[in-house]
């Protein structure tokens, strides 16, 4: 006997039992990107490796050890995408897109791939949702994007979620906290981890996102961007608290947050929960504007962020969140002969060109499964074709709920007679459903 290949490490199979999960997010995520004006792109999987090297950064967990590349014969080295922006950012500046108006915003659902260790709410394969803005350097496209994701995660149904911001400064301060930083950490620098140390002379405030324990109870008292801000960047920040209060959306400066990747400027921000245990962060992003010039584009400010949906989902499954209920079948025909068979498949080609969701036997089974089946399957109605049916063109329509029985005609009367008891069967539910909620507030 053959030994059975297994899902690689890390990876995630979406069952037909748990789609209809990541229908409701895609459908969410989609319908409100549009509604903030965002319009869909589609990026490779796959991009040249010195993208995500000059992009994400050398010096990043991503790029020194979590990246999937690979060389094909004749080609240069490709790197499957750990993340959605510098792909996207490619796209804008390869097509032509800066020179179509400002700003330009778009929003993406893709796969992504880091060879990190698997947890809850991170996998090797897995999927995200993200939307980037170019053109705007104003403050209030940082609470535009930032409103977008609290859209998201609100119309999700998600609840206890903290949203934290910051700002890690521009080119013109951020070389002085680089220098405290080093000045702090090349005090313990024995104590650091062996990437760390490497990290203190090429990027210091990559330190501040390491995962090791001890790194992290270090860098607990480390200097902190917030006092090191350049006067415009500083404005920047407080205009964009200010914007956030005009919307209504609370928030917490925190200033250790710096962001996992090189790319960014200025504001960061987290949407965290504390229902899925270490890895809290459901949505992170924040501000970019070297990003578009250092890929060969022509100086464009531009922000965005990303949000996990293995993680959004196991956080709306941790709070019960409602998702899209999955669609049951309307009509089973059971066919009890040949000729009822063919008679059966006539009938579905019919009521499903009408939108019907119908089946029918495949199998050849006796009455009694087939009755089991219809039932396992949450059929609404089922028909019954015998050879007295076929005869008389007649045929009985079965409510699975009540038992109830309706004469329908098998030719052209069909269809109505169908329509009507379908109608009928969805007002009966909302009357019931409007009967137990009086009983309730009676009781």
């Amino acid at each position: 006997m053959a030994v059975m290949i297994q899902r690689p490490k890390g990876t995630n199979d979406i069952l037909p039992s748990q789609v209809k999960k990541w229908h409701t997010v895609e459908k969410i995520t989609n319908d409100i990107a549009q509604q903030f004006g965002f319009k869909e792109i589609r990026i490779p999987t796959f991009e040249d490796t010195g993208l995500f090297v000059r992009s994400v950064g050398e010096t990043t967990d991503v790029v020194s050890k979590e990246m999937y590349s690979v060389t094909a014969t004749g080609d240069a080295q490709f790197t499957l995408r750990p993340e959605g922006t510098a792909g996207t950012m490619r796209a804008v500046i390869e097509n032509g897109i800066l020179n179509e108006g400002l700003p330009q915003k778009v929003f993406y659902q893709l796969t992504c791939f880091r060879h990190e260790k698997p947890q809850a709410g991170r996998l090797r394969e897995f999927h995200q949702f993200g939307c980037e803005m170019v053109g705007s350097a104003s403050p209030r496209a940082d609470a535009e994007v930032i409103s977008l994701a609290k859209n998201v995660l609100d119309s999700c149904g998600l609840r206890d979620i903290v949203l934290n911001i910051n700002s890690i400064g521009c080119p013109n301060c951020r070389p002085n906290y680089h220098k405290a930083l080093k000045e702090y950490f090349s005090a313990r620098k024995d104590e650091l981890c062996g990437t760390c140390q490497e990290r203190l002379e090429k990027n210091p405030m990559r330190i501040l996102d390491c995962k090791s324990p001890i790194c992290q109870e270090i860098a607990k008292g480390a200097p902190l961007i917030t006092d090191y801000l350049c006067e415009e960047c500083s404005d920047h920040f407080s205009k964009l608290q200010g914007y956030l209060g005009a919307m209504d959306i609370d928030f917490t400066i925190n200033p250790k947050i710096v962001r996992g990747l090189d790319y960014y400027t200025r504001t960061v921000f987290e949407f965290i929960s504390t229902d899925i245990g270490a890895q809290g962060t459901v949505c992170g992003g924040g501000r970019y504007d070297g990003l578009i010039e250092q890929l060969g584009g022509k100086a464009t400010p531009a922000l965005g962020f990303a949000m996990g949906l293995e993680r959004l989902i196991m956080t709306m499954q941790k709070q019960e969140c409602d998702f899209i209920e999955e669609k049951k079948c309307d009509l089973y025909i059971a066919p009890m002969s040949e000729d009822a068979a063919s008679e059966a498949i006539a009938i579905a080609s019919k009521l499903r060109k009408e939108g019907y969701f119908v089946e029918y036997d495949l199998i050849g089974r006796g009455l009694k499964a087939q009755m089991k089946y219809a039932d396992k399957i949450g059929a609404a109605f089922v028909m019954v074709l015998g050879s007295d049916e076929i005869e008389s063109g007649k045929g009985k329509l079965k409510n699975m709920r009540t038992g109830e029985q309706t004469d329908t005609d098998l030719g052209e009367g069909l269809i109505n007679t169908f329509s009507n008891a379908v109608i009928g069967e969805m007002f009966s539910g909302i009357d019931e459903d409007i009967a137990k909620f009086t009983e309730g507030g009676n009781g």
